[in-house]
């Protein structure tokens, strides 16, 4: 009998018992898992390195959970759109969901990870995600040229910053998702599609 998609493992490499991991590890893994109904498998899969888990985290949460400056969902269209690009299924699946309940829009996750060219975007949000995917695929071709544009568009340097922050960042983590074999969580798929 073949193997069905549940008895499927979530990562590459063994992850460990959740009762096994550091107290403030542990703790945040329960908090998400509240908070959402499920721990997403990326915890599990990270959290059998503590020291990488924590350095990876906070950073994530530097970038993604700031005030100020770029929506929450402006952030998530930049992850998605550099996963798709990067051929991560882990993260487009995962902050597809982020990204629809943020939008409130169940469709914009689809549009951008499909290609975000002719997604139901405004031009400031257009202009933010080529520059973007300028970062994810072409960062040693970045100029002057193209903070000048962001700044035509409203975007400050301080946004500019953190739209080739987020973009390099889960360049990063699309290849250790795609290395390690992350499994998105069947719960993603249908989060924020009612």
């Amino acid at each position: 009998m073949s193997a069905t998609i549940i008895d499927k493992p979530i990562s590459r490499f063994p992850t460990p018992a959740l009762a096994s991991l550091p107290a403030d590890i542990r703790a945040r893994i329960e908090t998400v898992q509240e908070k959402s109904g499920f721990v997403p498998n990326v915890f599990l899969a990270l959290a059998g390195r503590p020291e990488e888990f924590r350095a990876f985290f906070a950073y994530h949460d530097a970038l993604m959970n700031k005030e100020g400056g770029l929506s929450k969902a402006e952030r998530e269209m930049i992850v998605v759109v550099t996963s798709a690009a990067n051929q991560c299924q882990y993260c487009v699946i995962a902050h597809g969901a982020i990204l629809r309940i943020r939008a409130k829009n169940p469709l914009i996750a689809d549009q951008i990870a499909t290609n975000y060219r002719k997604a139901d975007l405004t031009r400031r949000e257009r202009v933010m995600l080529d520059f973007a995917m300028k970062v994810a695929l072409a960062a040693h071709s970045i100029d002057d040229a193209d903070y000048a544009h962001l700044r035509e568009h409203g975007f400050s340097d301080d946004e500019s910053w953190d739209i080739a922050a987020i973009a390099a960042f889960f360049g990063m983590s699309n290849r250790l998702a795609n290395a390690f074999n992350f499994r998105p969580n069947d719960e993603f798929y249908q989060l924020g599609r009612g």
